[in-house]
């Protein structure tokens, strides 16, 4: 698969609609593609290579593309396997190619590369390359998500190579044109611990004239940038996408999921609660869980206790989301417990980790099993929860 970006930028990557598990731990349910672009110029600069389990594809559309022409430059932006992988092979085949890198990137090359020689140019924010009519601007972008990655412009036509920027789940082949879904699982999961880094690169590009966005992953995009921009603003200031509540919880025997999904009920018939969101945090996947906690205004977390604590999955959400930087949320909590109920002050002793979280009263004790009773609790709640 290769098409064009325009008539001098010809797209080269390849999907993996293989692959279940992105970096070992997120689910993929529509695979994952590893872009790779060519800038067709006096000189060739070729923006990224792909993972190595897609190496002969990609190779094979480079061929292609370039038409029996040598590529000048190799511009890596950034050193992660799905996007280093296959630097080797490409070397073994195009061998007096010039790598671009960042400082940090030369450093990292040889943990990756031991016996693999290389010509390499280090670049520093704002240097530029020509390639004839197309000029690149380089922008450092560091813990976007690794040190070592920075950002390409191209002057002439005013597109903007992302690297993990703007990137998404699921390969392009299969694109529905859904972007905002998956990239935010994608975004908040990988990305979101980064959020005053990612800040930092959107003050730098917003004095660049952008007419489309060429990320490392998920579809170049060309239109509604304001859209995507200003998602990626949103999200990297750790603020609410949409009002609305994430409901998380874990159960042993279904009580406690009883009165969780009970609560979800209640918030039904109540006046500007917004979206309502339930997830099993045992049973759902967890990095969307995670997905929608940063994306809702409200979380609430249901849970029984367990040797005077509270279960390994409930501790497990609650680290990731201290590990990304969760905060500025409104959080309530349910508890469970048959002779010693303690799961809500294990849960709130975890989040009082999280940055400037206001937490909702009353907590909602459940003894066992849900009783007619324990509605008027959970009414009292949902009421606290509506009323922002």
């Amino acid at each position: 698969m290769y098409t064009s970006v325009s008539k001098n930028v010809q797209y080269v990557g390849v999907d993996d609609d293989e692959l279940d598990l992105f970096e070992g731990q997120y689910k993929l349910t529509e695979g994952v593609a590893y872009n790779s672009y060519v800038i067709l110029d006096e000189k060739i600069a070729v923006m990224d290579s792909v993972d190595l389990r897609k190496t002969p594809e990609w190779l094979e559309n480079l061929a292609k593309v370039l038409g029996g022409r040598k590529p000048d430059y190799l511009i890596v932006q950034h050193l992660e396997p799905d996007h280093s992988g296959s630097i080797g092979k490409f070397l073994e085949a195009y061998p007096n190619t010039k790598i671009v890198m960042t400082a940090k990137a030369v450093q990292m090359l040889p943990q990756f590369f031991e016996d693999v020689r290389f010509d390499v140019q280090a670049v520093k924010e704002g240097e530029t390359l020509s390639l004839g009519s197309h000029e690149l601007q380089f922008i450092m972008a560091p813990m976007v998500h690794w040190p070592e990655v920075m950002v390409t412009y191209e002057k002439s036509e005013k597109i903007l190579f992302a690297a993990d920027a703007f990137g998404k789940f699921g390969s392009n082949g299969k694109y529905d044109g859904d972007w905002s879904c998956e990239a935010r699982r994608y975004y908040f999961n990988i990305v979101g611990k980064y959020g005053a880094q990612v800040q930092a690169l959107l003050k730098k590009i917003s004095a660049l004239e952008i007419a489309a966005i060429c990320p490392l992953h998920g579809p170049v995009l060309k239109e509604n940038l304001e859209k995507y921009i200003g998602l990626y603003n949103t999200w990297s200031k750790y603020e609410p996408e949409n009002r609305g509540v994430l409901i998380a919880y874990t159960t042993f025997y279904g009580n406690t999921a009883s009165a969780a999904l009970r609560f979800a009920e209640l918030l039904k018939g109540l006046e500007g609660v917004g979206k309502i969101a339930t997830t099993d945090l045992v049973r759902d996947d967890i990095h969307e869980a995670v997905e929608d906690a940063f994306r809702y205004d409200t979380l609430v977390l249901a849970s029984p206790t367990y040797d005077a604590g509270i279960p390994s999955t409930m501790q497990h959400f609650l680290q990731i989301l201290q590990s990304k930087n969760f905060q500025s949320r409104r959080i309530a909590f349910i508890e469970n417990g048959s002779w010693a109920p303690i799961a809500a002050k294990q849960m709130r002793s975890a989040c009082e980790a999280f940055k400037n979280v206001t937490f909702v009263e009353p907590v909602v004790t459940i003894k066992s099993t849900l009783k007619k009773a324990d509605d008027e609790k959970l009414a009292e709640l949902a009421k606290a929860v509506a009323d922002r």
